[in-house]
């Protein structure tokens, strides 16, 4: 960055105060974004980082404090006031509309983008765009958003986002931008912000994957229970020590317990080789066992499969067989128009009712010891399910599941937007229930959680392409197993 620029601010936030009744979201904020920087800026779930980036775009203004855009001498706030001067955001939970094509979406956030043959031109804008960013992504302009993965979804959301089209760009502020991609899409990212910030603009980067953080950004920024508790050059911080400013107990890395149960135990879940082709599956009592591979190659489809062979039926058993995970949240995953303990609850009514009539006293102590356990973040668990962080909504999720008495727990990357120190103690909790029995499958884009596994199963075009168990899990061997073709 240059020293000219460096004096320079692309946004300016002053003492920012935001308060949701008794919750203070942020707590006298004060934060600076120059061009040509790239900016980590890292927290639990519900540290202020979704606050901050709301009050920067412009969605949320401050109860005290001032947003200052460039060299203005007065604030301005709004959405309009932060497009104005090139603020645009990605963000966790994808705002793309399910119902439009990629390019109709395009025309959604760029306005200017009208008049005769404005299709045309956006298709081949968007399609630039995408080509630049994640080449060989296969998306075409005219499919319905739909009908994308997540991962496609924010691919083109991020696109759409870079697109310079009638109004500059200056700054993007990317949510957790990599939490649904690959390592190689995510790579691609990377690789793109690089060139972005080298040319002049500016990146507020929010990941939950510390690794990305220390190799992309110039400085971090950590926030804690709505402050600013450290802020200093990237190469100041180790991964260590950033977990430590976040507030978190640095833990060890635990290598993959090997798998308890014998190879010749009879497998309580199993499926075929798919249409034919590549290997079959089978999961033991008691295993944690991955699936990996480039994404959109089959894994999310096999978890619903073997969901569907066991609970494909209206009349729900008062014990299921299993319990999904959900990685698309916003999908597949949360009722939004719930409270926070009805959304846990739903998956275990039986073991909560009494005759018929549903015991309220217990299912708020149940749903009051899953709040500590995995540190719910929320005064009262019957606040709506929205009111809580992305992550936060992830950890309802997962204590949705683990609540439940199913022997066999599928899991389709739900660690999304999940901070480094629950991580951890899910890692443990599934440990643990492993330990006693339970059968986990998760399908993870993250390697170092893959690593984690008794086995994984790696997938290419839909088929089971390789096994891998012991010291035999590897990033190189998975990645080398990942472009390998199924087996006839």
């Amino acid at each position: 960055m240059s020293e000219a620029r460096s004096t320079e601010t692309v946004v300016r936030v002053a003492g920012a105060k935001v308060s949701f009744g008794a919750v203070r979201a942020l707590d006298g904020v004060t934060l600076s974004i120059r061009p040509g920087e790239c900016v980590g800026l890292v927290g639990h779930n519900g540290a202020g980082k979704s606050t901050i980036v709301n009050v920067i775009n412009g969605g949320l203004a401050p109860h005290e404090g001032a947003v200052i855009f460039g060299s203005g001498e007065t604030s301005a706030q709004g959405i309009k006031a932060a497009r104005d001067n090139g603020i645009r955001c990605v963000f966790q939970e994808l705002s793309l509309c399910p119902n439009l094509t990629v390019v109709e979406n395009t025309r959604v956030m760029h306005r200017s983008l009208s008049g005769w043959g404005w299709r045309k031109r956006g298709a081949d804008i968007i399609s630039r765009k995408l080509d630049e960013i994640f080449p060989g992504h296969g998306i075409e302009s005219g499919e319905h958003v739909g009908n994308l993965s997540i991962a496609e979804r924010q691919m083109v959301e991020i696109a759409t986002t870079f697109c310079e089209i009638g109004q500059p760009l200056r700054l993007v502020i990317l949510d957790e931008p990599t939490s649904s991609l690959d390592a190689r899409l995510a790579g691609q990212l990377l690789s793109y912000v690089r060139k972005f910030v080298a040319s002049g603009g500016s990146i507020i980067f929010i990941s939950h994957i510390l690794s990305e953080i220390l190799g992309i950004a110039d400085r971090i920024v950590v926030m804690k229970d709505g402050r600013v508790v450290a802020e200093r050059p990237a190469a100041e911080f180790t991964e260590h020590s950033l977990i430590e400013a976040m507030g978190s107990v640095v833990k060890e890395k635990r290598a993959a317990k090997p798998a308890t149960a014998r190879a010749d135990a009879a497998p309580i879940l199993s499926a075929p080789a798919i249409h034919g082709r590549g290997l079959p599956f089978a999961a033991r009592k008691g295993e944690i066992i991955g699936f990996a591979g480039l994404g959109g190659h089959g894994q999310t489809d096999m978890l619903v499969r073997l969901y569907e062979s066991r609970s494909g039926n209206w009349l729900r058993p008062g014990n299921p067989e299993v319990m999904f995970v959900a990685g698309d949240r916003s999908v597949n995953g949360v009722f939004p128009l719930w409270s926070i303990l009805k959304n846990m609850s739903i998956a275990i009514l039986p073991d909560l009712t009494k005759s018929g009539l549903l015991d309220e006293k217990r299912e708020a102590a149940l749903g009051q010891s899953w709040r500590q356990r995995i540190e719910i973040r929320t005064p009262d668990m019957e606040n709506p399910i929205l009111s809580l962080s992305g992550g936060n909504q992830q950890k309802v999720l997962f204590a949705r599941a683990l609540a439940s008495r199913a022997p066999v727990i599928l899991m389709d990357d739900p660690m999304r937007g999940v901070d480094i120190g629950t991580k951890q103690e899910v890692y443990g909790i599934l440990r643990a229930e492993a330990d006693q029995g339970r059968t986990f499958i998760w399908y993870s884009t993250e390697m170092d959680e893959v690593c984690l596994c008794d086995r994984v199963y790696v997938f290419n075009n839909g088929a089971i392409v390789a096994e891998l168990q012991g010291e035999a899990i590897s990033e190189e061997n998975i990645l080398a197993a990942s472009f390998k073709e199924a087996a006839a």
